[in-house]
């Protein structure tokens, strides 16, 4: 019996999305999320929210189911095999950071007193996202890396 109230109420959850207002969107993310929303089109939020109702309450994909996805994703996607870019949090020396942004092909080298980028070394990351884009930025983020807190999973 609880387990058909719960599954009416994932269902009840899944189907007000749809009747949502954006900014009703954006507090839902906040709450299954715990983070600020991404400035994405309205059906994508849908979907994602859908996506975390229901992982919550059905439980999520395996840690090596995931990584087989990855693995199948990059292959299709014609990648190489994920290189470790990272030892104990610390990014290793020598590793280089592409993104294009703006219509624009950017490239940062992790050194080991810092980041270059453009003939110029930076302390972070986040530096030079801001010195790009003109805003600030989460470094990890901007460059396409794993935030710091979902790093280990144990």
């Amino acid at each position: 019996m609880t387990d058909d109230k719960n599954r009416t109420s994932v269902l009840r959850q899944l189907t007000a999305l749809k009747k949502m207002t954006r900014g009703e969107l954006d507090d839902k993310w906040r709450d299954l999320y715990g983070s600020e929303p991404p400035s994405f089109r309205r059906a994508f939020l849908e979907r994602r929210l859908a996506y975390r109702i229901q992982e919550l309450f059905y439980g999520g994909l395996e840690e090596p189911v995931r990584e087989k996805l990855d693995e199948i994703a990059d292959k299709a996607e014609g990648k190489k095999a994920k290189t470790r870019v990272e030892v104990d949090g610390r990014i290793l020396p020598g590793t280089r950071f592409t993104r294009e942004w703006n219509g624009k092909l950017y490239e940062t080298i992790v050194r080991e007193d810092g980041f270059e980028y453009n003939g110029q070394m930076y302390r972070s990351l986040s530096a030079i996202a801001t010195a790009i884009t003109g805003t600030q930025w989460n470094g990890r983020k901007w460059w396409g890396l794993p935030s710091q807190k979902h790093k280990k999973r144990g």
